[in-house]
């Protein structure tokens, strides 16, 4: 079964598509990397998708609920971690986690083990009992993480959360997610970086609010005879904007 299906989705803002008629399907235990420079629609899919954005047209589902007209059941049932997922610095990591633990509705008889889950899962131990604050930017990538998975969601939207976090921690975190989808788990991540879209199951290069390909990395560098997938990229967007010129009269 399919954790996400989008047919022509667009969004529009005035005269400009941020995002401009994509279609894709991610399936359940997969890891899709969306990939591409900033303003390229990354985000404002991952948003549109979240339920937080209404379309402006096309159709998409996210287990099973419509984007348009069940967004609440949608906001209910996934993860979501951005550059700036808000934790309160002031608390310690165990009370994020009890805070996201009540926000998502975990009943409270569950609430200890749901927490204990989330951390285990992501690596935290004994910092459970530090202040927020005095975490580096990649264990607080990583509280976020714990806490977008306190209520055991089916489904993690991951906006460019590894952006601005040193290579060791990125490399940490994204062990992290390789285990939850082995467990099931799946996830959508955007990303610039050429190193975390290779550990994707598969990959759509965006630009310019459409996808240029879609497909699993190896599969991609070798359509372009490509070593690198910042080879493949470069190659796609030249071709985008070839496209661009020709559609201008250019």
């Amino acid at each position: 079964m399919a954790a996400i299906i989008v047919e022509n989705l667009t969004r529009r803002f005035g005269d400009l598509a941020a995002v401009d008629s994509i279609s894709f399907r991610v399936e359940e235990g997969e890891i899709f990397g969306l990939l591409g420079p900033n303003g390229s629609g990354k985000s404002t899919t991952v948003r549109m998708l979240c339920g937080i954005l209404r379309p402006s047209d096309g159709r998409g589902e996210v287990l099973g609920y419509d984007i348009a007209r069940e967004a609440e059941r949608i906001k209910g049932s996934i993860g979501y971690v951005s550059q700036r997922f808000s934790l309160y610095e002031d608390l310690t990591v165990r009370e994020n986690l009890e805070f996201y633990a009540s926000i998502y509705t975990v009943p409270p008889e569950k609430q200890e083990e749901a927490i204990a889950v989330a951390a285990a899962s992501t690596g935290l131990g004994e910092r459970t009992r530090a202040l927020v604050h005095t975490l580096s930017g990649g264990w607080k990538q990583r509280v976020a993480l714990a806490c977008a998975l306190v209520h055991r969601p089916r489904l993690l939207f991951l906006d460019e959360p590894t952006a601005g976090v040193d290579p060791v921690s990125r490399r940490e975190f994204w062990d992290i997610l390789r285990g939850l989808a082995a467990k099931g788990v799946t996830v959508l991540v955007t990303t610039h970086y050429m190193d975390e879209a290779e550990q994707c199951h598969r990959l759509a290069f965006m630009y310019r609010g459409r996808f240029l390909a879609i497909g699993p990395p190896e599969e991609l560098k070798a359509a372009e005879g490509a070593l690198l997938l910042e080879d493949v990229f470069i190659a796609l967007a030249r071709r985008g904007r070839t496209l661009d010129r020709e559609a201008l009269g250019g």
